[in-house]
């Protein structure tokens, strides 16, 4: 589905066009064209293919989707491919934008995403000196989009973490707590897929050889670098933290085992006192002492009581129960 179709000149909008007439403000030096595409189907890709020159195996890559973050180079173009995070309940939902970008063209394509950049192309055309800077700034307004899209997830991320640690003490809540956390580990490991390979593609467009179309914005993209790396150590910091955090639940599983295991031995050790006195007075030998005395039945029964009870105050003097 198209959603814009501009055309851009010397920082300025000029006016929304036809697709037909991409390919004639394309070859025009003092102009770019900026094309926003959702969830595009093959024959819409095709046609851009077409009114851009875009690369075959770009194109391919934006038909099958489900790609790694990166950026590749064919000859003059650039091809982005950036991980889109949203926050759905409790899960988080992954989508993807695909950026081609050329000296006068940028063309985005969201996929299974909700989250819209019509703020970026407003914010760029508030910035008229900056979107002279052409297609590399845009890309960059672009990543530094999604970028800080990562921000408000990594606080959800945190804020979880901290209510299970919270009920890590409590008792009875040792399996939910387990699987928490691993669920919140799987979430981790979603934005840490999306943010990692990112670090990599933002040092290609701020360093070294910076592609043609980047290298008046090289400054920019030096930015989103600073950002995705403040996220990454805050998903590294969560990831030792849940490590940290299913260590010390696994060791209050082991406590609250081994006190269950005390509480059952204290019971066995008293009632194998009590099994004992039992066993003795209840063999059948015709001369056993206090065998036919006649308080002989009630004197055993208050032996036994008297030791189980001595037993048992010493077990709960000494904490086993």
């Amino acid at each position: 589905m198209l959603i814009n179709c501009v055309v851009y000149q010397e920082g300025r909008k000029l006016h929304d066009i036809p697709v037909a007439d991409i390919s004639e403000y394309v070859c025009r030096a003092d102009c770019f064209v900026w094309v926003a595409l959702k969830d595009a189907d093959v024959a819409e890709l095709d046609v851009m293919k077409e009114e851009f020159g875009l690369h075959d195996l770009a194109v391919e890559d934006a038909h099958h989707g489900h790609q790694r973050p990166k950026v590749e180079e064919y000859g003059d173009q650039l091809f982005a491919v950036i991980q889109l995070l949203e926050i759905s309940g409790d899960e988080l939902r992954l989508g993807e934008v695909d950026i081609f970008v050329g000296s006068n063209f940028v063309l985005s394509v969201r996929n299974h995403s909700q989250q819209d950049f019509l703020g970026v192309r407003a914010r760029c055309e508030r910035e008229p000196h900056l979107l002279r800077h052409g297609a590399g700034f845009v890309l960059y307004a672009l990543m530094d989009a999604v970028v800080d899209h990562y921000f408000p997830i990594v606080d959800m991320l945190e804020s979880e973490l901290e209510t299970i640690e919270e009920k890590i003490f409590a008792k009875g809540t040792a399996r939910s707590n387990i699987e928490r956390l691993y669920a919140l580990k799987r979430k981790v490991m979603i934005l840490r897929h999306a943010v990692a390979p990112l670090l990599e593609v933002t040092g290609k467009l701020s360093s070294g050889r910076v592609p043609e179309v980047c290298v008046n914005t090289k400054e920019y993209f030096r930015d989103v670098a600073d950002h995705l790396h403040r996220i990454n150590a805050s998903v590294d910091t969560i990831r030792d933290t849940i490590g940290t955090a299913i260590q010390v639940n696994l060791s209050m599983v082991t406590i609250e085992e081994s006190e269950v295991n005390k509480r059952l031995a204290a019971w066995a050790g008293i009632f194998a006192v009590a099994t004992a006195f039992a066993g003795i007075w209840g063999m059948n030998f015709e001369l056993m002492p206090e065998l036919h005395w006649r308080y002989g039945y009630p004197a055993a029964l208050a032996m036994i009581a008297v030791t189980c009870g001595v037993l048992y105050r010493r077990f709960k003097k000494s904490g086993w129960l």
